[in-house]
């Protein structure tokens, strides 16, 4: 027999009788009378897309910028040279730098949460790929984080702009606020990056893009919303 926890207990008698799926709002605000913890909690999205896994043209990726910003400060490093580094260095990005970066980030040194970098760093960056990669940290010009303009890429960074990447599974789950976000801006938040996904659709795809979709705290359940 399962032993429940209290807050376990909690939760479920917030969620019983929930007859989903719900629409955006709704969902989101039932996420509000889940008990809470003691820290504040990402909220999610996830979406399961309508794409034949074994097609290489079906991948969907992209970046939306979220009006609400994500809640969470993110790390900027960006791998530069000439004037690019001042430039980065003024809109806000926590390490600049060129082949001394990269030696340090080679040595282990891994204090980032985004990369972004000039495209004649590219090839010198390229060695790192190993560590970056596996790690979803390589720059690409998709991403808008291979660019020349550093500065605004740092500033979109910062204030929200995110990628989403279809999986294997031909999912898509990203974080697009914090639970402490009033419960229209985690709705708008939604809204644009379905709108950005929508538009990333592949050509091949026919009939609509998402299957199904839900959304959950860190620590909560997910709720199912009605597309």
């Amino acid at each position: 027999m399962v032993h429940l926890s209290k807050r376990m207990k909690e939760v479920r008698k917030a969620i019983e009788g929930i007859k989903t799926p719900v629409p955006l709002s709704d969902a989101i605000a039932h996420l509000a009378k889940v008990p809470k913890v003691k820290f504040d909690e990402t909220v999610e999205l996830h979406l399961n897309l309508n794409l034949d896994l074994k097609a290489s043209d079906q991948g969907v990726r992209g970046t939306v910028a979220l009006p609400h910003g994500t809640g969470r400060s993110v790390r900027v490093a960006v791998f530069c040279k000439g004037d690019a580094v001042a430039k980065a260095q003024a809109a806000g990005a926590e390490h600049v730098g060129g082949n001394e970066l990269i030696d340090k980030v080679a040595g282990g040194f891994m204090d980032f949460d985004i990369v972004v970098a000039t495209p004649d760093m590219m090839r010198d960056l390229s060695k790192l790929g190993k560590l970056l990669g596996p790690r979803g940290l390589m720059p690409t010009p998709k991403a808008g984080t291979v660019t020349a303009d550093v500065e605004r890429a740092v500033r979109e960074v910062k204030a929200g702009r995110v990628e989403f990447k279809s999986d294997k599974q031909g999912g898509i789950h990203l974080g697009i606020g914090k639970r402490s976000f009033a419960e229209n801006k985690l709705v708008e938040n939604v809204q644009h990056v379905l709108e950005a996904i929508n538009h990333a659709k592949p050509a091949s795809v026919k009939g609509n893009l998402i299957k199904s979709m839900s959304v959950a705290t860190s620590m909560g359940p997910g709720i199912k919303v009605a597309l």
